[in-house]
């Protein structure tokens, strides 16, 4: 459930940033500088030892490529680490693991 809502917190950023600035409407939009692909990178850590919350992510994007990976600590102990990538011909691919905690 998680890999959905961070892929479909990902799409509402691009979406917004598509409304805001008027990205997605081209008929009477003229501009005035060439479209540069995007570039970043994006990381977070949380470690709570009130709450026991732990998770973290980090992505990274050049131009259409997108590739990252997060992990929490789930109710049970156990960390579930997903790793996935992105890119206008594969589409998005994730890749979960599961590690029990002893």
């Amino acid at each position: 459930m998680k890999l959905v809502l961070v892929s479909f917190a990902s799409a509402c950023m691009f979406l917004l940033a598509d409304a805001q600035y008027g990205y997605g409407d081209h008929h009477d939009h003229h501009e005035d500088y060439p479209h540069e692909p995007a570039h970043y990178t994006f990381e977070y850590k949380v470690h709570d030892p009130h709450t026991h919350d732990v998770k973290s992510q980090h992505e990274t994007r050049s131009g259409d490529d997108v590739k990252g990976y997060y992990s929490l600590v789930e109710p049970d102990g156990s960390i579930r680490e997903v790793h996935y990538t992105a890119d206008k011909h594969n589409g998005f691919n994730a890749v979960v693991h599961h590690k029990k905690h002893y």
